[in-house]
C-alpha cells in the first residue's frame, strides 16, 4: 500500500468536503440555521458545470480526442458558480427570509423541504439516470489541480472575510445581527451575499468532485452534504478554519477506512465521527462553548 498516495487521496477528498462545509458554517454563522439544502446546491453545481461544458462544446471536443483549454475550464467553473450563487440567493429570499422570526424548528423543517424539492425536482428535470462528466483535466495533474483550486478558493474566502468591508459586515452580523443593523449594515444584503458565497463554493466542489469521480446524478449531494455537515460540526460549526480542518479530517478518515480494506464502511465513518463529536466535544475541535438563551 502506497501511504503517500493514500494521503494524497485523503487530501483531495478532504478538500472537496471542506469547500462544502464552508457553506454550512457561514450560513450558520450569520443565521444560526443549518441549511440542509446546501448539499443539493452542490449537486446543481455539478449539473451546471456539465451543461456549461456542453454549451461551450467541450464535451464534443473531448469525444473527438481533444482536450479542454484553461479558459474553457475557467469558464465552466465561473458559469456553474454564478448559477449556484443566484440559486442560493433565491433560496434565502423566498424560503428562509420569511421565517426569520419563526421558531428555529420551522426553519429547519423548511430547509429539509427545500432539500427534498431540489432532489426530486432534479430527478424530474435531469432524469434519474447517471450521466458521465467530461474529463476536463488530465489525470496526471487531476489531484494537484483539485487541491490547488480548493486551496485558492479557501484563501480567497479568508481574504474576503478578513480584508474587505463586506467581510467585516459578515462578521458583525455573525456576532450580533440586531446591533449590526443599528450600525447601518443592511443585514438582508449581507445574509444574501453569504448564501451566494457559500453556494458558489459548493458549486466549485461539485464540479471538482465530478471531474474526480466522473459520474453525476440528482442525488449526488445527499451523502456528500451529510459528510460535509459532519465536517462542519467536527471543526466547530460557525468557525471557518474549523470547517476546513473538519473537511480534511473527514477526507483522511474516509480514505484510511478504504485503504484498510473496509470500503463498504466508508459512508458509516461520517456518522460514527458525528456521534463521537456530539458525545465528547459538542462544540467541535475549534468551536467555543457558549451559553444560549432559550
Amino acid at each position: 500500500m502506497d501511504i503517500t498516495q493514500q494521503l494524497i487521496n485523503g487530501l483531495t477528498q478532504g478538500s472537496i468536503y471542506a469547500l462544502i462545509a464552508l457553506g454550512y458554517t457561514m450560513v450558520y454563522g450569520v443565521l444560526r440555521l443549518i441549511n440542509f439544502a446546501h448539499g443539493d446546491v452542490y449537486m446543481l453545481g455539478a449539473y451546471g458545470g456539465f451543461f456549461a461544458a456542453s454549451a461551450l462544446g467541450v464535451t464534443s471536443l473531448i469525444d473527438k480526442g481533444g482536450s479542454a483549454g484553461i479558459l474553457q475550464v475557467a469558464a465552466i467553473f465561473a458559469i456553474g458558480m454564478l448559477a449556484c450563487a443566484l440559486i442560493g440567493i433565491f433560496i434565502e429570499r423566498f424560503a428562509y427570509r420569511p421565517l426569520r422570526s419563526s421558531p428555529r424548528l420551522t426553519s429547519l423543517i423548511t430547509a429539509i423541504g427545500v432539500s427534498m424539492l431540489l432532489e426530486f425536482g432534479g430527478q424530474a428535470v435531469f432524469t434519474p439516470e447517471p450521466r458521465p462528466f467530461p474529463a476536463l483535466i488530465d489525470n496526471r495533474f487531476l489531484q494537484v489541480t483539485i487541491v490547488g483550486t480548493a486551496l485558492a478558493l479557501m484563501v480567497g474566502l479568508q481574504l474576503i472575510v478578513t480584508r474587505t468591508r463586506v467581510g467585516r459586515a459578515m462578521r458583525a452580523v455573525s456576532l450580533d445581527r440586531a446591533a449590526a443593523s443599528l450600525m447601518g449594515i443592511n443585514t438582508d444584503v449581507i445574509i444574501a451575499f453569504t448564501f451566494a458565497l457559500g453556494s458558489a463554493l459548493a458549486a466549485a466542489a461539485g464540479i471538482l468532485n465530478s471531474i474526480y469521480t466522473p459520474t453525476i446524478d440528482p442525488l449526488l449531494g445527499v451523502m456528500a452534504g451529510l459528510k460535509a455537515f459532519v465536517a462542519a460540526v467536527l471543526g466547530g460549526i460557525g468557525n471557518i478554519p474549523g470547517a476546513v480542518l473538519g473537511g480534511l479530517l473527514m477526507g483522511f478518515a474516509e480514505t484510511a477506512v478504504v485503504a484498510a480494506g473496509y470500503s463498504s464502511y466508508r459512508d458509516a465513518v461520517a456518522f460514527g465521527i458525528l456521534i463521537l463529536v456530539l458525545l465528547l466535544r459538542p462544540s467541535g475541535l475549534l468551536g467555543r462553548v457558549a451559553a444560549e438563551k432559550v
